[in-house]
């Protein structure tokens, strides 16, 4: 199985408080975040990785070389400009068009069960599965809605107040089948703004996997800060 781990973010909102190395690379329980997400595709048999980088590059190639030390491949690409989460796919395009993949967002830390994905996949008529984590706050998150079955009906970037009733969040854990690159454009896409939302106008299946494990977050300051805190 192949998975593309997105690690180009250059952590805007942290300016000022990590500057010195790329966001993925932030330490938490002594290892970096994007450590953990390359460990998680070990776990269940992921060893064909792809990995985007953007903003200090050179740190995480240098950290994970070609991925023999961690137990699995790694192939890099530099982006010059940020192609965002889905147009980041594009230079891996050859390598994924031929089976389904995952897609992981580097900067978050969890646990997730990647076989609930490829087994929701399976038992559907679907082009891909998404995982969804339970928040209280959802304003920061792309958001859920979901019909009985679990297909979803609706995908909201940043609610306002009143905008959604649900609290399941984008765990930026994807199972997608090959024919989503089809729907990615060249240049800059993002899968919360652009993607998801153009799928699901065009009535294409989409399924959820919910699941109340534990997604950490480090996208600001207080986030960063509430995640070491409970460190130690």
């Amino acid at each position: 199985m192949k998975a593309v781990i997105l690690a180009a973010g250059k952590g805007e909102r942290l300016k000022g408080t990590v500057d010195d190395i790329p966001k993925p690379m932030i330490r938490y329980q002594g290892k970096p975040i994007l450590q953990y997400n390359i460990e998680l595709c070990k776990k269940f048999g992921i060893r064909e990785l792809f990995i985007n980088t953007h903003h200090l590059s050179g740190i995480i190639r240098s950290y994970f070389g070609e991925g023999s030390a961690f137990g699995v491949n790694i192939r890099y690409s530099v982006e010059e400009e940020l192609l965002g989460t889905a147009g980041a796919l594009n230079n891996f395009r050859d390598h994924l068009s031929r089976e389904e993949f995952f897609v992981l967002y580097g900067d978050n830390f969890s646990n997730f069960d990647l076989n609930s994905l490829v087994k929701e996949f399976q038992r559907r008529e679907c082009i891909g599965v998404i995982a969804f984590h339970h928040r209280e706050d959802v304003s920061q998150s792309g958001v859920g809605e979901f019909d009985p079955d679990g297909r979803i009906l609706r995908f909201v970037e940043k609610p306002k107040p009143g905008a959604t009733g649900s609290h399941w969040v984008n765990a930026g854990i994807y199972y997608l089948s090959p024919a989503v690159l089809q729907c990615i454009p060249s240049g800059y896409s993002d899968f919360g703004k652009d993607i998801i939302p153009n799928l699901l106008r065009e009535n294409m299946p989409l399924y959820s996997v919910c699941s109340k494990t534990e997604l950490k977050a480090f996208d600001t300051p207080e986030l960063l800060r509430g995640a070491l805190d409970a460190e130690g």
